[in-house]
C-alpha cells in the first residue's frame, strides 16, 4: 500500500502540467521539468536552494550538460532517453546530486507527461518525503 509521501507525489505530478511557475514554487519538492531534448522549462524556487542556482540561470538551459552534468549517466540520463523515445515514464531512483555547494543523497523521480510531452523531474530527500515546507493548497495535506 503507498504510504502517505508516495500518494502526496502522485497528486503533485497529476497536477503539474497545469501549475502554474509560481504554483510550483510553493511545492515542498524540487520540481523540474524538461522538454525531450532535456532543456529545462520549468524550475522551481525548491530546487533553486538546493542547486544554489537562479532559476533564471536555470531555466532554457541543458540539465543533463550545462546545469547538472553529475546526471548525464545511465541511471538517470539513460532512463530519460529511453522514456522519451517510449513516451512512457515513471520510475523513481535514488541519487546523489555532487553539487559543489550543496550535495545530497535524494529521491528523484521521472514522469513523461503525454499531455506536454514533457519529463517532469521531481526530487525528494532520500526517503522520499518533503525538502521544505508544504504550502497550503498546492497539495494533500
Amino acid at each position: 500500500m503507498p504510504n502517505r509521501d508516495t500518494q502526496q507525489i502522485d497528486k503533485v505530478l497529476e497536477a503539474a502540467d497545469q501549475m502554474t511557475a509560481a504554483e510550483l514554487d510553493h511545492l515542498p519538492y524540487g520540481m523540474i521539468q524538461l522538454d525531450a531534448t532535456g532543456r529545462i522549462l520549468n524550475y522551481n524556487a525548491v530546487e533553486s536552494r538546493l542547486a544554489s542556482l537562479r532559476q533564471d540561470q536555470a531555466i532554457g538551459k541543458q540539465f543533463f550538460t550545462e546545469i547538472a552534468p553529475c546526471t548525464r549517466v545511465q541511471e538517470f540520463y539513460g532512463r530519460f532517453k529511453e522514456g522519451v523515445i517510449r513516451e512512457a515514464l515513471d520510475t523513481s531512483f535514488h541519487f546523489h546530486f555532487a553539487f559543489k555547494q550543496n550535495p545530497r543523497d535524494v529521491t528523484v523521480r521521472l514522469l513523461y507527461s503525454k499531455r506536454t510531452r514533457t519529463v517532469w523531474v521531481l526530487i525528494s530527500d532520500h526517503d522520499g518525503k518533503p525538502l521544505g515546507p508544504v504550502t497550503p493548497g498546492t497539495t494533500s495535506e
